[in-house]
């Protein structure tokens, strides 16, 4: 059967590309390293990696088996850890995960008032430009806790966290700056240069999205791979964008007009499995602290 350290092993050397550097990461012998790979091998009835000349490459057994040995690495890393939590023998650390608008319109205010009440607990953020690298992180064991999207097929705990709007965002002076009631149908704008996300952005996916229900596909006059870039370079003329009002400054120098109809994505905190109290009591504070519509 499978040992840590013969997983361990195998994500170093994956990691580094090389049996030597793998073995001074580990502190360990190359011969003791490349035994426990071997028979880490032969416990799961084949090769992992293929060795060249230069490099190692992961065979198709060893591209099945690394997701896998990953999460069980990042389980016992928090198995340990909720046991030093419970025992009070360390500082705690909790990881949390998250998609970029999140990290920067929502979870300040939430980790400034965590940091009042736990100082002795460290957080580690993660965060992904999309939903779905998100998800496959925390399946993956990245993270004790992923705030973001709703996660399709998700199997285990998730709470909802309430309805994230979006805004239109334009230059002060543009024309429809002063729509009535504040609201803009997206279609006013088909005929513009659009300030977009890069491709794999996730909130490309929700622009192109919104402007097909519109009936148009917007014209990119520049991609930006910086959520918090795209109002500013709107602001600045580049061309209209879509960004979440929770990420919009008040000094922001724009129209901020409400789509018509309204844009809207529902916002969870999820986890693999039960999660423990510190988890739990993060989620709660998460939940009471952020204002989302329901």
């Amino acid at each position: 059967m499978a040992t840590l350290r013969q997983l361990e092993y195998l994500a170093a050397v994956v990691d580094t590309g090389s049996f030597t550097r793998a073995a001074e990461q580990l502190h360990v012998t190359q011969p003791a390293l490349s035994h426990q790979v071997r028979a880490l091998e032969a416990s799961l009835g084949g090769p992992l990696l293929e060795r060249l000349p230069r490099a190692v490459r992961l065979t198709p057994l060893g591209r099945a088996v690394l997701p896998h040995a990953r999460a069980v690495l990042a389980d016992a890393g928090r198995l340990h850890a909720a046991a030093r939590r419970a025992s009070g023998l360390a500082e705690a650390e909790l990881e949390v995960a998250t998609v970029h608008s999140v990290a920067l319109g929502i979870l300040p205010p939430v980790l400034r008032a965590w940091r009042a009440r736990h100082p002795g607990v460290r957080i580690r953020l993660r965060e992904y430009p999309h939903a779905e690298l998100l998800r496959a992180a925390t399946a993956a064991g990245r993270a004790d806790l992923a705030v973001g999207p709703l996660p399709d097929d998700w199997d285990g705990p998730v709470r909802e966290l309430g309805v994230e709007e979006f805004a239109l965002v334009l230059p002060p002076d543009d024309p429809l700056a002063g729509a009535p009631g504040g609201t803009l149908p997206l279609a006013a704008l088909a005929d513009r240069d659009w300030v977009h996300y890069a491709p794999g952005h996730g909130l490309a996916e929700v622009l192109d999205a919104a402007c097909a229900r519109a009936g148009f596909t917007p014209r990119a006059a520049v991609r930006t791979e910086q959520t918090s870039a795209a109002p500013a370079l709107a602001a600045a003329g580049l061309g209209p964008t879509l960004a979440p009002a929770t990420i919009l400054p008040p000094t922001l120098d724009a129209a901020v007009l409400r789509p018509d109809p309204p844009i809207r994505r529902t916002l969870t905190a999820y986890t693999r499995t039960r999660p423990d109290r510190l988890t739990t009591a993060f989620t709660d504070l998460l939940a009471a602290r952020v204002r989302l519509g329901g």
